[in-house]
């Protein structure tokens, strides 16, 4: 074997270290480099563990396939009242269970023009005294309601919702509608127009579209977003494509419930690009929900952040969290905004790349990195890193620029604590001050350590 060796043309892997792989192309010698990396310290046992576990390929292989093979569709629009169960009194919010005394500031202005929306206090300062004295309030996380919120995510009784029905394994999910940009609840603002816009989103928005759907029927969803990424949308911060496709699915039905209305409805959601974004959260959280409960499944179902913590729950470990600090957002912020303006990471619109949206799909968009930030080719490695730490590709969601391939979809925390690589989320960034709203956009990390937690949770049951 050594002579061979030799005498023969060399075969070189090279791994770790790039300085051996710059030596070997000075020399013009052909290499096959593998990016590889140590598991991140103190996870070899739990990985072992979980890695050895007889169920995990066949739980994973169920909970993924649920997944990706669910079929979201949008039946209707409710008010949370009656959609939820909501009473007088009671929020959800984004992210994992957080009180008001760890409350962020956008997290604490959107509850604060809750409570002015719902009329339980007159004035904002009124608001917060209640809502510190925690009388008659109850605050719970969104995602033990089957739901989700972008950015502050704050439900209340008379929000209206989106009703998204799995017509495959039969979940329902819902979503707040959105309201546009700027000085908005979900970015923490609590103005007169905050409300007002509430008001008539109440009064008008919610029961037109409601009558609409009457009309047209269920929309499939998974075929609106399969579309949006063949126009140039991630599905997270570019829904520009996804919204001009909902809107031509609705706008006669739209005209035909209420014609006297039809034209400020519709100018309403053609005006706001990121429509279709609670549209896609909620369809990514029946798709996610569909995976849940699966024993020895080590597939993540729900990552989310209250702009406190960021936290995930995990296919076989229940309804359990696993969180650490959210990070701030590295990207572009708006007029004169910066870094010491932005609030951590927060909302629940990471359920998008929990399904192989978002910062797993920014190969879709090129456009979103004059949105986020960095070149195009970031937007390409972003996405295609996301391979090695998911369990399969999407067989409907597909990327034009990777040969059409399938996004890459189901995080597996054994493998992000194998390889050391964190999912790519892209997000919006709120301003930390109560009532700033929205000052930028940008990309984030989750902390390693709720995978590596979950990964000793799974070890240990």
């Amino acid at each position: 074997m050594t002579l061979s060796m030799l005498h023969g043309e060399p075969r070189v892997i090279t791994v770790g270290a790039e300085v051996l792989a710059e030596a070997l192309d000075r020399q013009a010698v052909p290499q096959r480099r593998v990016d590889w990396r140590p598991p991140a310290p103190g996870v070899a046992a739990s990985l072992a563990r979980v890695l050895a576990d007889p169920r995990r390929e066949r739980a994973n292989a169920t909970a993924v396939e649920r997944m990706l093979s669910a079929r979201p569709m949008l039946t209707g629009v409710r008010p949370a009242r009656e959609a939820l169960g909501l009473e007088a009194g009671t929020f959800f919010h984004a992210g994992p269970p957080i009180t008001w005394e760890r409350a962020s500031g956008p997290m604490r202005g959107a509850l604060i023009g809750a409570m002015l929306f719902e009329g339980l206090a007159a004035t904002p300062e009124e608001a917060a005294e209640r809502l510190a004295s925690g009388a008659g309030i109850t605050l719970d996380s969104c995602h033990h309601h089957r739901t989700v919120g972008p950015m502050a995510g704050v439900v209340s009784p008379s929000m209206w919702m989106l009703e998204v029905a799995d017509a495959e394994h039969g979940g329902t999910a819902y979503c707040s509608l959105n309201e546009g940009l700027g000085k908005v609840l979900r970015y923490g603002a609590y103005g007169p127009e905050v409300v007002g816009r509430l008001r008539w989103m109440g009064e008008v928005l919610g029961p037109v579209l409601a009558a609409a759907l009457v009309r047209c029927g269920p929309l499939d969803l998974r075929t609106l977003v399969a579309q949006a990424l063949q126009m140039g949308d991630e599905l997270h911060n570019r829904n520009r494509a996804a919204t001009s496709l909902l809107l031509r699915e609705i706008a006669p039905a739209v005209v035909e419930a209420a014609p006297g209305r039809a034209a400020e409805v519709l100018r309403f959601v053609n005006g706001n690009d990121h429509f279709f974004l609670n549209a896609g959260m909620a369809a990514a959280k029946a798709a996610a929900d569909a995976a849940r409960g699966v024993p020895g499944s080590s597939l993540v179902v729900a990552m989310a952040r209250n702009g406190t913590d960021f936290g995930i729950q995990v296919s076989g470990l229940g309804d359990r969290w696993f969180t650490g600090p959210a990070g701030v957002p590295d990207g572009l912020y708006l007029g004169g905004y910066g870094p010491d303006d932005a609030n951590p990471d927060i909302g629940d619109s990471t359920i998008t790349e929990t399904v192989g949206l978002g910062g797993f799909a920014m190969a879709a968009a090129p456009a979103i990195v004059r949105f986020v930030g960095g070149e195009v080719a970031d937007a390409v490695a972003a996405t295609t890193s996301m391979y090695e730490i998911t369990l399969a590709e999407h067989p409907a969601y597909q990327i034009p620029g990777l040969g059409f391939r399938g996004t890459p979809a189901g995080i597996d925390v054994a493998l992000v604590a194998r390889t050391g690589v964190l999912p790519a989320v892209n997000t919006g960034i709120a301003g930390r001050v109560a009532g700033t709203g929205q000052v930028g956009a940008g990309l984030v990390s989750p902390p390693a350590g709720v995978f590596t937690a979950a990964l000793d949770a799974l070890a240990a049951a």
